[in-house]
């Protein structure tokens, strides 16, 4: 069965209902999520509700962390949204409703490993490395910049890993190099290699970072991964984020730009 990866919806509910428009329109049963559903966004709650509906299972992000623990290492605006997008969740009046979503927070799992259907493949997913699931980043530029960690990286690969994190769709290759959705075939689709590994970005849902604004997701099948990207309205979460005082404005100037 072929599987809908999501990640870094990042409280952008325009965008994730317009991915899963995409996917139901293409028929997909399964869909699973690498983590980051909520922080920078203006509605955490909509996003949490609808991944704990129609994934089979989410990650834990760095800034689910940070809502459900505490934000490390955030810039001042990271910082901030993770404060409100805390005080959203406190202040639901629903206790049943507050219970159950603290409770899917709590149980997003820090890596998955699975066999990929119909292949002698594994499937390591993470959010943002094998090495440091929740919180390193893997950036194009680290394959001629830190080859040693590329190296280590892939030391913890056996098939194809799936990432997100960085919000730059991509796949990166042992020899080591990066190959962005326009460099690796017709289509965006990626036909993995015989014996070949690969740690896939499959791009942010809600907060893209490659100067493409539209929103970034997969499909993964047996023998390849389509990459995909979704138009959606995306003035409408600009100017909702605005409207909150708690919300860095930075954050909805990004989203026009994809940066």
């Amino acid at each position: 069965m072929p599987t809908a990866i999501i990640s870094d919806i990042h409280g952008n509910a325009a965008a994730l209902r317009s991915v899963l428009a995409d996917i139901d329109a293409q028929g997909l049963g399964r869909i699973v999520c690498l983590g980051d559903i909520v922080g920078y966004g203006p509605e955490p709650l909509e996003c949490a509700d609808l991944v704990a509906e129609r994934c089979e299972w989410s990650l834990l992000g760095n800034h689910d962390f940070g809502v459900l623990y505490e934000p490390t290492n955030f810039n001042p605006a990271a910082e901030s949204a993770a404060y409100w997008t805390r005080s959203r969740f406190d202040n639901e009046q629903d206790l049943e409703a507050r219970a159950r979503r603290y409770k899917f927070l709590g149980t997003l799992r820090v890596r998955v490993s699975e066999q990929l259907e119909g292949s002698t493949r594994t499937l390591l997913a993470v959010h943002g490395s094998p090495r440091r699931p929740i919180n390193e980043y893997i950036f194009p530029d680290d394959v001629i910049d830190s080859t040693a960690k590329i190296r280590q990286i892939f030391d913890q690969v056996e098939g194809i890993c799936i990432v997100g994190h960085t919000h730059v769709p991509g796949v990166f290759t042992d020899e080591p190099d990066f190959y962005p959705p326009d460099e690796i075939g017709e289509g965006g689709v990626y036909k993995f290699p015989p014996d070949e590994r690969a740690v896939i970005n499959v791009g942010s849902v809600g907060q893209p970072r490659d100067h493409n604004p539209r929103a970034s997701y997969a499909v993964l099948f047996p023998d390849r991964l389509e990459f995909r990207r979704v138009e959606y309205p995306i003035a409408e979460t600009a100017d909702k984020i605005r409207e909150i005082p708690e919300l860095n404005n930075w954050l909805a100037d990004r989203l026009l730009e994809g940066r």
